[in-house]
C-alpha cells in the first residue's frame, strides 16, 4: 500500500505542469513578425539627409514627440509654499507692537501704555516757543502793513515798520509776490501779540532791507546789491531767416518780435533785407550780484550792409511819449485813425435825404450809433480848438491835428474837454447824445483838411516828430554810447560788493608777529 502510493507520487512529479494560458501559434508568429519589422525601422534618422522623404518625416515626428514628452515633465519653478503664521490680533498684537519702533507718521504709539496715576498732574499752561519764523507774501493790491498784521505783528509795530521802509523806498516799488521773512519773539503774556524781532525782504532789484530789534526800538539796515546796467548787445548775420538767426544768437523771442516791428517801419523785412546783412539788437539788461537777471525793453534796432548802417532806430522819450527815431532824429508813426466811438456806422459820407429837413443835401461826415452816454474818443493827438454849442451840431468839439487835418464831433450829451487843451489818441473827449438837429442819440463825425470837409474813410494819418537843439544832441550822444557797447559785454563776470581783502587766519597773524 505504501509502495503503491510512493510509485504514484513519483509518476505525478515526473510530468510538467500544465500552463495557465497558451498563445495560439498563429498569433505568436504575427507578433514576432511585427517585432522584427519595427526593430528594422530607423526611428532616429539623420535629419540632415533626404530632407522631405518619408524617412525624414518619420524622424521629424519622433523628434517632436520626444520634445513634447520632455516639456510635459518640465518642473515648476514657482515658490514652494511653506508654513505661514497666523496674523496677530487682540492682546498679542498689542504686546508685539509695544516691542517695536514705529515712525511719528503712524502716531508714535509704541511702547507699553500705562494709565495715569496720582503722580501725574496736568500743567497749568503749556510752554511757548521762544520765537516763530514765518514767510509772508505781498499780494497784488495788498499793502505791507496788512501783510504784517496778518502775520501776527501788532498794529503799532506794523505802522512803525511801514514808516521805516517808506523812508528807504517808496512802497509802490515793492513788487507783488515779494517774500518777507518775519521772526516774532517771545511775548510777555498770551493776551499780547508777539513782538517783531527781525524782518527782511528784497525791496528793490538793487536793495535788501532788514529790520532788527534793538531793545525797545526797531532799526532799519540797508543792504545795497551791486547791479550791472550794461545793455545787452546781440549781433549776427541774417542768413536764411532773420528771426531764427536772432533767436540762435540768444535774443529773447519777445525782443526779436519787437525788433522786426521796428525795422518793418523803416523797410520791408522780406524784400529789403539780404541774407548777408547783419542785425544789431540792444536790450536793456540788469544783473545783480546775487545772480538775478532782468531783461528790459528793446533800446536799439539796426541793420548793417557791407559795414554801413542801413537802418538805425533808437527808442527815445520826447514830449512825454516814447517813440522810435532814426539816427537823424526824425521819428515816424503810421496808422489809421482810431474809431471815434464803438457804435456801429449808421450813415456814410455823401449826398442823402436829411431826416429832419426832408430834402436832399450833402452829409459831410459819418454817423455812428450808440447808447446815450457812450464815450467818444479823439481819433489821434491834437489840440482842442472849439468846445461848446454850435447851431445844428448841438454840443460840438473840434480838434486840430498835424498836417492840416482836423476832426469834429457833434450832438454830444456832455463835453469832457475844454478849449485849448491838448488831447491824446484814444482819449475820451465827450459822450454820445442827441443835441442840435438830431433824431436820436448818435455821433456825427467829420474830418477836415485845410478847413474843408473830406471823406474820413480816405485818410490815413501820418505823424512825424523831429528832434532839435539840445534834445537832438542828447539823442545822438545816447545813440553813440549804445553803439560803443561790445556785443556780449553784459554777460561778463560781475564783481561782488562783498569782495574785499582776503581775511587772514589768526594763527598766521600770530606767527608773523612772533617773527617780527
Amino acid at each position: 500500500m505504501l509502495a503503491d502510493q510512493g510509485n504514484g507520487a513519483a509518476a505525478v512529479a515526473a510530468d510538467p505542469p500544465a500552463p495557465i494560458f497558451t498563445m495560439p501559434e498563429a498569433l505568436t508568429s504575427a507578433f514576432d513578425d511585427w517585432r522584427d519589422r519595427l526593430s528594422d525601422v530607423d526611428w532616429v534618422p539623420d535629419l540632415g539627409r533626404d530632407i522631405g522623404s518619408l524617412t525624414w518625416l518619420r524622424g521629424l515626428a519622433t523628434l517632436v514627440l520626444l520634445c513634447g514628452i520632455a516639456i510635459s515633465f518640465l518642473p515648476d519653478f514657482g515658490p514652494i509654499n511653506g508654513h505661514q503664521s497666523a496674523a496677530l490680533t487682540g492682546f498679542r498684537a498689542d504686546q508685539a507692537r509695544s516691542q517695536t519702533i514705529a515712525p511719528l507718521a503712524y502716531g508714535s504709539d509704541t511702547g507699553v501704555r500705562m494709565a495715569a496715576t496720582d503722580a501725574v498732574r496736568p500743567l497749568a499752561q503749556s510752554p511757548e516757543r521762544p520765537s516763530i519764523e514765518l514767510v509772508a507774501t505781498l499780494g497784488r493790491g495788498d499793502s505791507l502793513r496788512r501783510v504784517l498784521q496778518r502775520a501776527g505783528v501788532a498794529n503799532a509795530e506794523a505802522r512803525e515798520v511801514t514808516n521805516l521802509v517808506s523812508s528807504a523806498v517808496t512802497l509802490d516799488e515793492i513788487k507783488p509776490g515779494t517774500k518777507i521773512d518775519v521772526t516774532l519773539g517771545r511775548r510777555s503774556s498770551k493776551n499780547q501779540p508777539r513782538p517783531l524781532d527781525q524782518l527782511a525782504f528784497r525791496a528793490r532789484f538793487d536793495l535788501n532791507l532788514e529790520i532788527l530789534r534793538n531793545g525797545d526800538q526797531l532799526k532799519l539796515n540797508r543792504k545795497p546789491i551791486v547791479v550791472d546796467n550794461t545793455p545787452l548787445r546781440i549781433r549776427g548775420t541774417v542768413g536764411s531767416s532773420l528771426y531764427r538767426s536772432a533767436r540762435a544768437a540768444g535774443a529773447p523771442a519777445e525782443a526779436v518780435q519787437k525788433y522786426l516791428q521796428v525795422i518793418g517801419k523803416k523797410m520791408s523785412v522780406s524784400r529789403d533785407i539780404r541774407s548777408t546783412d547783419e542785425f544789431d539788437i540792444i536790450l536793456g539788461y540788469r544783473r545783480a550780484e546775487t545772480g538775478e537777471v532782468e531783461v528790459g525793453d528793446l533800446l536799439y534796432a539796426g541793420i548793417e550792409r557791407d559795414g554801413k548802417a542801413k537802418a538805425q532806430m533808437l527808442k527815445w522819450a520826447s514830449g512825454g511819449r516814447s517813440n522810435w527815431f532814426e539816427a537823424s532824429g526824425v521819428g515816424q508813426s503810421r496808422g489809421e485813425l482810431v474809431r471815434p466811438t464803438r457804435g456801429r456806422r449808421t450813415s456814410n459820407y455823401g449826398m442823402r435825404r436829411h431826416p429832419i429837413l426832408r430834402y436832399k443835401r450833402m452829409h459831410s461826415g459819418i454817423d455812428f450809433g450808440g447808447g446815450y452816454g457812450a464815450p467818444i474818443y479823439a481819433v489821434t493827438d491834437g489840440k482842442v480848438t472849439y468846445a461848446g454849442r454850435k447851431g445844428g451840431y448841438g454840443k460840438f468839439v473840434k480838434i486840430k491835428h498835424s498836417g492840416g487835418l482836423a476832426s469834429g464831433y457833434a450832438h454830444m450829451s456832455r463835453i469832457a474837454v475844454s478849449n485849448g487843451r491838448s488831447v491824446r489818441k484814444g482819449q475820451i473827449i465827450g459822450y454820445i447824445g442827441s443835441t442840435g438837429l438830431s433824431t436820436g442819440p448818435h455821433l456825427h463825425y467829420e474830418l477836415y483838411r485845410n478847413g474843408r470837409t473830406i471823406n474820413p474813410n480816405s485818410v490815413k494819418f501820418v505823424q512825424r516828430s523831429e528832434l532839435s537843439g539840445k534834445e537832438l544832441k542828447r539823442f545822438k550822444s545816447e545813440l553813440q554810447r549804445l553803439k560803443q557797447v561790445t556785443p556780449g559785454a553784459a554777460l561778463g563776470t560781475l564783481k561782488s560788493a562783498s569782495t574785499g581783502p582776503k581775511k587772514q587766519r589768526e594763527i598766521s597773524r600770530l606767527t608773523k608777529a612772533s617773527i617780527s
